[in-house]
Parts: structure tokens; C-alpha cells; sequence
């Protein structure tokens, strides 16, 4: 916390310390507030969005400008604050657009790409089976090459935020928390379980989450063309609509559908995959992948996805509550905005700020009408 800050009095409670919540609550410290960080089950735990191992970086973003400006300050933050730690959470290995024969997206978002600065390859299908051989290209048409994209460690990442916010002067309490009345248009308090309550001047709740399934194949004996840095994390939004990332720190290629799944209570929900799933992976695998037909399942996960109508987040003010903000939404693409995110919430709590127009509970509203 800053020696002297227009903010050092000021009380905020966060709940929720995944990306969203996490990232805020840090950035908040930094900036002079005296900030309590709730979650009931610790960061990056199996029951929140942000769990799992790995998540992918990318700028690619098609037409949505917001979030290729997002993903390249979050980058810089991301990489900043590992050298801070000493870590390596960024794992560069580049990331590999695949386009079909639909290819607005992806010819939308080359001129952002280059507006904000993000680094690219336009590579066609002569140049991506020279440089990729271990893969078979059979109805893409040409790719975009992110060669300073990769993949984040997500667990490891959320707990190192939640250390380094306690180190910087935080107050970190692993319990569930329940907002109190709302009276007057203002929050004062949550309650905690078996812990009486927390007061507050100020509220952020990113609390996440569908569905999803995640598969880690191994590669044949010797076969070493699958590990991070001979295969860049690949996206394949033609036909399938599959993506993946290599090595996983030992535990196999990674193989997910991004087709959202059905509503899932992540309390109680049993966290296994579906025969179904399987099956469509190892085709997809078996496909574009031909040298690992027939190669064994190592692992499986279910990632949760907080999806919104939109598939846009979630940063407002509570309708109800001026003292009381939500971030959220994150819609299977938002950890890897975390840091960009945080220091957009913490402006917004310190400053009382407008929402962006793409990230405002109204949109919902407008939409309806």
C-alpha cells in the first residue's frame, strides 16, 4: 500500500478471488485501499472459472476492439508482474488461428491487431504444413500466427495474485460470505459463515459459472512434434469449433470443443466428462492430428463458463446499490484479461466511473426492448 493515498481510508470488499475478483482486489492495494478478499474455496479451486491449469493467450479478438486492446495490456501486465514474482506463468508458445473458408472473423481482426500494436504472421496452407508437418490442414485455408500468445498457468496464477495481494496489504478470508440488506441504496455489510459480519465502504462481486469438456491425450513413444515449442497453441473455429495447447507441463495435448454446454449448478455438479465428449475430441484429434490416432486418454477436466447472452463481461454497478459493483461474465474468454480487467474495476471503484458501453447491465436492457 502507497505511504500517502487519496484512498487510504477507503474500505472495499471483494468477493470472489478468481481473475475478475483477484486481479481488482490487488490492484486496489496498490493503489492505497484497504481491501478484504472473500472466496469460500480458495483461488483457482475446481469449483470456479478460474480453476483448471491452463488457460490460452491470445489477441485475436475479430472485430471486437476492446478485447484485443484488453489482451495486449494484459500481456504486459502478465509478464510484468511474473518478473515480479519470479515466475513463469506465460508460456509463449504462439498461438495458431486456423481459418475456414467463413473467414470474416478472422479478416476483421488483422487491422486491430496491427492498430494496437500486437505482433502477427499471415501464413497460408504451403507455409503452414512446411513449418507445422504434424498437422493435417485439410479445410483450412490460411492462419494467423500470434508468436507472442501462448498459455497461462491458471491455477498457479491465481494463487499467485492472492499471495502477492497479502504481501502488498491485503486481507485475505477463505469463507463464504452473504450480502446483507440493501437499504437506502447502499450495502454496509456481508455476513460470513460462523464468522459474523464484514463492513465495507465499498462492494466488487466476482463471483462466478456452463460447461465444458477438456481431454489430454498423449502423444506415441518418441514422438516429440506435440510438445510446447514444436506446436503452438492452435484455434479451429471452422467446422468443429475445437482448440488446444501442447506439453501441458507433461500432462498431454490438450483437446476442447468450445460448443457450450448445458447449465451446470458449480456447487453440487459432478465434474466428469460425457462418453459423448470423448468420442468427439478423439475424432477431432484423429483428424487433424493423424499420428495420434489411437493415442491414449491421459486425463479429462470440465471447465465452467460464465456465459452471458452476449458473450460479453459483465463491470457495472449494482441497479440497486451505488456502493456495490459486479465483474463477471467472463463467457470462456476472460481469464487471460484478468490484470487489464482489475485495473479497469479498481478505476472504477476508486473514481465511481461509467461502464463501457460493451461490459453495462443496461445492454441487457436494451436488447429486451
Amino acid at each position: 500500500m502507497p505511504a500517502t493515498s487519496p484512498h487510504s481510508k477507503l474500505k472495499i470488499g471483494v468477493i470472489g478471488a478468481g481473475a475478475f475478483g483477484g486481479w481488482t482486489a490487488l490492484e486496489l492495494a496498490r493503489r492505497g485501499a484497504r481491501v478484504t478478499l472473500f472466496d469460500a474455496w480458495g483461488p483457482g479451486n475446481s469449483r470456479a472459472s478460474s480453476g483448471g491449469e491452463t488457460r490460452i493467450i491470445r489477441a485475436t479478438y475479430g472485430p471486437d476492439r476492446i478485447y484485443t486492446r484488453m489482451a495486449a495490456r494484459a500481456l504486459k501486465l502478465w509478464r510484468k508482474n511474473q518478473a515480479r514474482w519470479r515466475l513463469e506463468l506465460v508460456h509463449p508458445t504462439g498461438v495458431l488461428w486456423m481459418a475456414s473458408d467463413h473467414d470474416a472473423y478472422e479478416k476483421a481482426a488483422m487491422p486491430t491487431l496491427h492498430d494496437e500494436g500486437v505482433r502477427y504472421e499471415i501464413l497460408q496452407v504451403k507455409a503452414l504444413d512446411k513449418r507445422f508437418p504434424q498437422v493435417n490442414f485439410e479445410g483450412v485455408r490460411w492462419a494467423i500466427f500470434e508468436p507472442e500468445g501462448g498459455y497461462l498457468l491458471a491455477r498457479q496464477a491465481s494463487e499467485a495474485v492472492r499471495r502477492a495481494f497479502v504481501r502488498e496489504g491485503g486481507e485475505y478470508r477463505e469463507l463464504p460470505v452473504a450480502p446483507g440488506p440493501i437499504r437506502r441504496g447502499a450495502l454496509s455489510r456481508v455476513r460470513a459463515a460462523g464468522a459474523g459480519e464484514y463492513r465495507a465502504d465499498r462492494w466488487l462481486f466476482a463471483c462466478g459459472p456452463t460447461l465444458q469438456e477438456v481431454f489430454f491425450f498423449g502423444a506415441p513413444s518418441g514422438e516429440r512434434r506435440f510438445d510446447e515449442g514444436r506446436l503452438p497453441v492452435w484455434i479451429d473455429y471452422g467446422e468443429r469449433k475445437f482448440y488446444g495447447i501442447p506439453g501441458n507441463q507433461g500432462r498431454g495435448l490438450k483437446v476442447a470443443s468450445d460448443v457450450r454446454g448445458s447449465p451446470f449448478d458449480p456447487t453440487s455438479g459432478e465434474r466428469t466428462h460425457t462418453e459423448e465428449g470423448l468420442q468427439a475430441a478423439r475424432g477431432y484429434l484423429e483428424f487433424r492430428f493423424p499420428s495420434m490416432r489411437g493415442a491414449p486418454l491421459l486425463e479429462s477436466r470440465v471447465c465452467q463458463y460464465e456465459q452471458t447472452r452476449d458473450g460479453h463481461f459483465i463491470l457495472d454497478r449494482h441497479p440497486e446499490a451505488r456502493n456495490v459493483w459486479i465483474a463477471g461474465g467472463g463467457s470462456g474468454h476472460g481469464f487471460k484479461h484478468g490484470p487489464a480487467l482489475g485495473e479497469m474495476a479498481a478505476r472504477m471503484l476508486l473514481e465511481v466511473l461509467p461502464p463501457c458501453a460493451e461490459f453495462a447491465l443496461s445492454r441487457f436492457t436494451r436488447t429486451a426492448s
